[in-house]
């Protein structure tokens, strides 16, 4: 990232409309980054995301609720030729985390880069009218944010143009009910929509967006040490397999059953993260099951996108293809819940292995100092990153259901939503 003092990191509010607003949300044009995610719930103020007191920290401290991209996850360091569409292009992704390894991008991914935010939401040039209404109706909290990432950058062919919503939706329906038979609130959601165009003819381009972002449902409750770890969290994962992982993080093109594995969340006896938890913690990619009903795809004609399309409205829809929830994290103490639905064909999940507490900060709604030196420990965040599958176009084997390749033409529109829907439970506890 910049400068500290570039104005990028000042945090833009967004909030519920309301006098005591169920969700509030400070974003960083910075890196595009959820600086923090406020709850309140029960006379009760959270703080679900982990990161910096200092929206400053997140210089330091990478991959922190920012956005990810050109590509997520790691890659293969070397030279490949890519074709779609007959059009050809030649990728070369950068090395960063190892020799080998290119990771989030690059040495300089969509992290690193200040996002213009568009006062206007006509203006955003991959939104349909149809949606711009939406937004003004049904996400009046909201912003739109763009950038360019130019040709060659980190290796990655094509001028691209990258428009970016970010919105609060307010609370629907009354109470639910929970397996155990506890009464469950909707207290709103959070709906991030990435869109991506390349601006120059005869071009194709790798694409694989994701938000890396980090939740701890328990840790404003600062009750006590136990009260960072999230062991106690419950997670639901509908997925059948993982992608099976060389020693440096890279996929080897083959998928791995989860039944009677650790990633077997469901056949957990209590459910809860800590249960069956590996020596080294988790950090693997995911692929969905089939679902009910396909959701939209990641790509599209660009002559798709007509007036009348309206994907905000169906990613906001609780009826709709999209609407399936494919991955949920539950407090063990707090009562909160959060529920996830996304066009994508999977999640990383990762639970915070790499963190050294030395060289970070934490905030102080998590009982941190604020300062560097204080910061989270390994296994206090659950990271829940939805986008594609590592390397999707080298290893069509592991692309799971939609069969996407994550590879865009010119003349295509790369079309990337996850909706995160929050919930209280009453009455929860250390038992919960």
């Amino acid at each position: 990232m910049a400068d500290p003092s570039d104005p990028s990191f000042n945090p833009i509010l967004l909030t519920l409309p309301s006098f005591t607003p169920s969700l509030a949300l400070e974003v960083l044009p910075a890196g595009l980054t959820l600086h923090r995610l406020f709850v309140q719930a029960d006379g009760k103020t959270h703080d679900i995301l982990i990161g910096p007191e200092d929206p400053t920290g997140h210089i330091t401290q990478k991959y922190t609720n920012t956005i990810i991209g050109r590509y997520a996850n790691r890659l293969p360091v070397g030279s490949f030729a890519i074709e779609r569409n007959g059009v050809h292009s030649v990728v070369a992704p950068k090395p960063n985390e190892a020799p080998t390894v290119s990771l989030h991008g690059g040495p300089k991914g969509f992290d690193a880069y200040p996002w213009e935010p568009l006062p206007d939401p006509s203006t955003a040039e991959l939104f349909t009218p149809a949606e711009i209404a939406t937004i003004q109706t049904r996400l009046p909290t909201s912003i739109i944010f763009r950038r360019i990432s130019e040709d060659g950058e980190e290796g990655y062919p094509g001028r691209l143009l990258i428009e970016a919503l970010v919105g609060l939706a307010q609370p629907e329906g009354g109470p639910g009910q929970t397996a155990d038979g506890k009464k469950e609130w909707n207290l709103g959601s959070v709906l991030l929509v990435y869109r991506a165009k390349l601006l120059d003819e005869n071009k194709v381009t790798p694409i694989n967006l994701t938000q890396h972002w980090g939740f701890n449902l328990d840790a404003s409750l600062q009750d006590g040490p136990d009260s960072l770890s999230v062991k106690d969290h419950t997670i639901s994962i509908k997925a059948d397999h993982t992608i099976e992982l060389n020693s440096e993080g890279l996929s080897t093109g083959t998928l791995l059953p989860v039944t009677g594995t650790h990633h077997a969340h469901a056949e957990k006896a209590s459910g809860r993260i800590g249960e069956r938890f590996p020596e080294r913690g988790y950090d693997e990619f995911y692929v969905f099951s089939p679902r009910s009903v396909p959701p939209p795809p990641s790509i599209m004609p660009a002559s798709e996108l007509k007036p009348e399309l309206d994907l905000v409205g169906a990613a906001l829809s609780r009826d709709g293809p999209a609407a399936e929830e494919v991955a949920s994290l539950a407090g063990g103490k707090s009562g909160l819940r959060v529920g996830f639905a996304t066009n994508q064909p999977g999640v990383q999940f990762y639970s915070n292995n790499l963190s050294v507490p030395e060289k970070g900060a934490r905030k102080k709604i998590h009982g941190g100092s604020g300062a560097v030196g204080d910061g989270y420990p390994p296994g206090t965040a659950a990271f829940l990153e939805f986008h594609a599958p590592l390397a999707a176009w080298i290893h069509p084997q592991t692309r799971g259901p939609t069969g996407e390749d994550t590879l865009l033409a010119s003349g295509e529109v790369y079309n990337n939503f996850v909706r995160m829907d929050v919930w209280y439970r009453d009455g929860v506890g250390a038992s919960a």
